[in-house]
């Protein structure tokens, strides 16, 4: 029996066979792979990398105010009333009357609100009815005495009936006075529900309206007013400046100035040096100058920012030196060590050391005479080990 042939058709190439699905991927699984393990590389460096330790800063302020220039010494300040107050009612009570608004004009004693004063009003009259009772008691008390007196003489009655009559008379006498003090003392608390203006001025501002319960300043509380209007005189309106220590020699009382509005730069007014504080405050290094304004203008408001030139004797075009603002640090940022005096700035998230000259404290502020201009950020007690170029991290503020 004779062995079949095989079938050689079956081992022939198909060329016309789509290639494989490995092959149809080409290199993007691989270009998959690569960004995957350079993220992952990329957030363990960050993550295990060191990051730096985490430091408290503060801003380095610049301190100090006016300068010296050719045209003299100059400063800032707001325009100020010396004759200010705030009005409030003697007595507790509810505001019945408010008779001004702001900007009115009242006169010295002039009535610009009142409280309910029913009780008070009774209570004054009641005092007149009791005086006008005790003028008559007295009356009858003194012909009493006089006709006393004549039967004494004709010797109808006796001494002690006298001295009885006598003694009546100067009763009546004495509670006619107390009831004149009680009258008084009625016509005084009906008063004191009637508010009065202190002074002639404008009123400023309204700080009560009708219905409210008002209170002087030691009864108020909770939702009581304590000041119905608030008032200045504009005639006394002033400039208040900081000066620089360091020029507050070259000012004097009477010293003319010129004054120049914010609100009005191209206008000046005239002015004069009415008082210099006695006293520096001790955190701007400044003395407090106060300067009247000798042109009186309804432009010039209370609150305004103004600046003043002090005009010096004899001109001032050879002194037009600027001494440079003083700048405060925190006590806490100075580091103190054998190579002197220096602080830390954090500068693009990096520790950056600067050799400073530390002058003196003001308050829980140390001035530094040179090293700072003011803006930088200085570290707050720098942790030990840090060194230049170390990378930082600020720490939040809560």
């Amino acid at each position: 029996m004779n062995a079949p042939t095989p079938d050689l058709s079956k081992l022939r190439l198909d060329r016309d066979a789509s290639p494989a699905t490995s092959q149809r991927r080409g290199p993007l699984p691989w270009l998959i792979g690569g960004l995957v393990l350079l993220t992952a590389g990329a957030a363990a460096w960050f993550f295990l990398s060191p990051r730096g330790p985490e430091v408290a800063v503060a801003v380095a302020e610049s301190a100090g105010g006016g300068q010296a220039s050719a045209s003299g010494i100059s400063a800032n300040g707001y325009v100020v009333a010396r004759t200010k107050a705030s009005v409030s009612a003697k007595v507790p009570g509810r505001l019945r009357y408010l008779g001004v608004a702001e900007g009115s004009v009242v006169r010295e004693g002039q009535i610009i609100a009142s409280l309910e004063n029913q009780d008070f009003a009774a209570a004054r009259d009641a005092a007149r009815a009791a005086v006008a009772k005790s003028e008559a008691e007295l009356a009858q008390a003194q012909r009493d005495l006089t006709r006393a007196q004549a039967l004494r003489d004709r010797q109808v009655i006796s001494d002690t009936d006298l001295e009885n009559v006598r003694t009546k008379e100067g009763v009546q006498e004495a509670q006619l006075k107390q009831d004149k003090a009680q009258a008084a003392l009625a016509e005084a608390n009906l008063e004191n529900t009637l508010v009065r203006a202190p002074f002639s001025g404008t009123v400023l501002r309204k700080d009560a309206e009708v219905g409210e319960i008002v209170a002087p300043s030691t009864a108020g509380g909770g939702l009581t007013r304590t000041a119905i209007v608030t008032m200045a005189d504009l005639t006394t309106l002033e400039v208040e400046v900081d000066v620089n220590e360091a020029y507050i020699a070259r000012i004097t009382n009477a010293q003319p100035a010129r004054i120049i509005l914010d609100a009005y730069p191209d206008t000046s007014f005239a002015g004069r040096v009415r008082q210099v504080v006695p006293t520096a405050d001790r955190d701007k290094a400044t003395v407090q100058v106060k300067v009247s304004i000798l042109d009186h203008d309804p432009r010039i408001l209370p609150e305004m920012g103004a600046k003043v030139v002090f005009e010096e004797k004899g001109g001032a075009s050879s002194s037009s030196a600027t001494v440079a603002e003083r700048v405060l640090v925190p006590k806490g940022a100075l580091v103190r060590d054998a190579n002197g005096t220096r602080v830390w700035l954090v500068e693009e998230g990096r520790a950056r050391s600067r050799t400073v000259e530390a002058g003196l404290e003001r308050g829980d502020q140390v001035e530094i005479r040179s090293g700072l201009t003011g803006g930088e950020s200085v570290i707050l007690d720098p942790p030990a080990g840090l060194h230049d170029d170390a990378r930082v991290r600020v720490r939040r503020s809560s």
